[in-house]
């Protein structure tokens, strides 16, 4: 099931790269493998994924101790600043960077272990009560802040769109995003790159893509519908 279930993932990526002239290997496909046991991550893995993405750090944790060290693991959910001296060496990039105080904590970690760690910085673009994120006319002033703090750069931006039944929907939000992005590039401020753009999750990737994605998260398309159980 995996297998046909990432085999039809790629299919989509392709497609939606074609239809909009890109090139598929601008994407990155970020497994998202949240409550699922490592066997279906191994299977993920057998078939060639290499970026996983979870929303909890002793997860991650627990999953990096056993999974392969060539995974590039994503920090894909809201991360308290308690936690951050557990992952900051462990993690590809973090995503959810939505605050300075966090970025200040993850600079602090990255200094003492003589890292420099890649960050995104987590936008709420659709202004949703529920979720986290920096608003949108507020990031360009965290961004400013962010980008003066050692051991930390910054490669992008991620939002996490509303939940909808016709992925359409969501399409502003990631033309909105990318619009930022392009602001924030015109910026030209010094450990700021804005090259990544972390949006589009299972229901709403392809849109994503066709709007600039450069990561896409998709949990359920690959893993099925979210189980909660142990590994």
């Amino acid at each position: 099931m995996i297998t046909d279930n990432l085999k039809q993932v790629e299919t989509n990526i392709i497609e939606s790269c074609k239809n909009t002239g890109r090139d598929p290997k601008e994407i990155t496909l970020i497994a998202v493998s949240k409550t699922k046991p490592v066997s279906l991550l191994m299977e993920a893995y057998n078939y060639g994924c290499r970026h996983f993405g979870e929303n909890k750090v002793q997860e991650l944790l627990d999953k990096y101790d056993i999974m392969p060290k060539d995974i590039k693991w994503h920090m894909i959910g809201h991360l308290q600043r308690n936690k951050v001296k557990y992952i900051v060496d462990k993690v590809a990039l973090i995503h959810s960077v939505d605050s300075y105080r966090l970025a200040e904590e993850i600079s602090k970690e990255a200094i003492k272990k003589k890292l420099v760690v890649p960050i995104l910085i987590e936008v709420n673009i659709a202004n949703e009560d529920s979720k986290f994120g920096v608003k949108k006319e507020e990031t360009l002033s965290l961004i400013r802040q962010v980008a003066k703090l050692s051991g930390i750069v910054i490669n992008g931006l991620m939002t996490i769109a509303p939940y909808v039944e016709n992925p359409e929907e969501n399409k502003q939000h990631f033309v909105n995003l990318r619009q930022l992005s392009v602001d924030i590039r015109e910026e030209n401020i010094d450990n700021v790159s804005v090259d990544v753009l972390s949006m589009g999750m299972s229901g709403d990737y392809i849109v994503a893509i066709e709007e600039g994605a450069t990561m896409v998260r998709v949990g359920t398309g690959i893993f099925g519908e979210r189980e909660y159980h142990a590994m």
